[in-house]
């Protein structure tokens, strides 16, 4: 889910992971760190109104995560760009630290959430799956920005991340896959904290990775265990569209992008494989696949 809409949703709800697919966010505390030099990793943020005059945008934060698939592409997922007032506009910041370069753009553009948005990203225009959402089987549940290159470029240095090859995970088999080394990545915010008023997710807008360990593979999804115990770490709210990272022949491969997961972000991160048919089909318009 998007890192704005996790409020409305009750623990419960976010428990139902597939047959109606509650968006995932941010990277939790335990096992964590910070991730400076995944520099291809980005925030989605938007600029949308939220008052009786559609004229101007009232409202600007950062709502999702994603990757730079190559000089103009940002990959995210399809529940991150849709649901939106008409008005929206999306931009993609590649800042390490997205939370505080707005409050920062907050302070020397008050009232103005686009200039705040412009100071932190690039503006761009959303394509999303046609067929989103799909069934459970294939949700569909995928997008892009694509944005001017030469303004990316000119504010941030990247190597935009490698795509799997058609099947990669499937020929990878059982045991390949158990030998992988996957971690996430992204700005979402971190595990269920129990308070006075009910549970809480604190941070998030900074971007981080954590390791995760394989769980289980079908024809559009590959499951993560995120437990503590085995090392892990994990995606959360505000993690959604953001990438999770495959080790193959040595190197990250962008082999996966978090959609959904457990409420409390404790136990197993969802994520939509990028090596199958339906998610090729999409990209392949936007950047070239191997």
């Amino acid at each position: 889910m998007t890192a704005l809409r996790i409020t409305a949703l009750t623990a419960a709800a976010c428990a139902t992971v597939l047959a109606v697919a509650v968006p995932s966010s941010a990277i939790n505390s335990y096992n964590a760190t910070p991730a400076p030099e995944r520099t291809e990793v980005g925030a989605l943020v938007a600029t949308w109104d939220n008052d009786d005059d559609p004229s101007t945008p009232d409202r600007v934060d950062w709502v999702c995560s994603g990757t730079m698939v190559d000089a103009d592409t940002f990959l995210t997922a399809a529940h991150c760009t849709t649901d939106w007032p008409d008005d929206v506009r999306f931009y993609v910041s590649l800042d390490q630290d997205v939370q505080s370069a707005l409050d920062a753009a907050g302070k020397k553009y008050p009232g103005d959430p686009a200039a705040q948005a412009r100071a932190v990203g690039v503006q761009g225009v959303a394509h999303t799956h046609p067929d989103y959402p799909g069934p459970s089987s294939d949700p569909h549940d995928i997008a892009v920005i694509q944005l001017p290159a030469a303004q990316v470029a000119a504010r941030w240095s990247f190597t935009p991340a490698t795509l799997p090859a058609a099947g990669r995970l499937d020929a990878l088999g059982p045991q390949g896959l158990n030998s992988t080394d996957w971690s996430v990545a992204g700005y979402g915010t971190q595990e269920a904290v129990n308070g006075p008023g009910g549970q809480t997710h604190p941070g998030g807008g900074v971007r981080m990775k954590a390791p995760l360990s394989f769980d289980a593979l079908n024809k559009s999804w590959v499951r993560l265990a995120m437990t503590a115990p085995q090392g892990n770490g994990g995606a959360c709210y505000g993690d959604s569209g953001g990438p999770n990272f495959a080790v193959l022949d040595g190197k990250p491969v962008l082999a996966a992008t978090t959609i959904t997961g457990d409420g409390p972000c404790y136990a197993t991160n969802v994520a939509y494989r990028l090596d199958a048919p339906g998610a090729r089909a999409f990209l392949s318009p936007f950047v070239r696949l191997p």
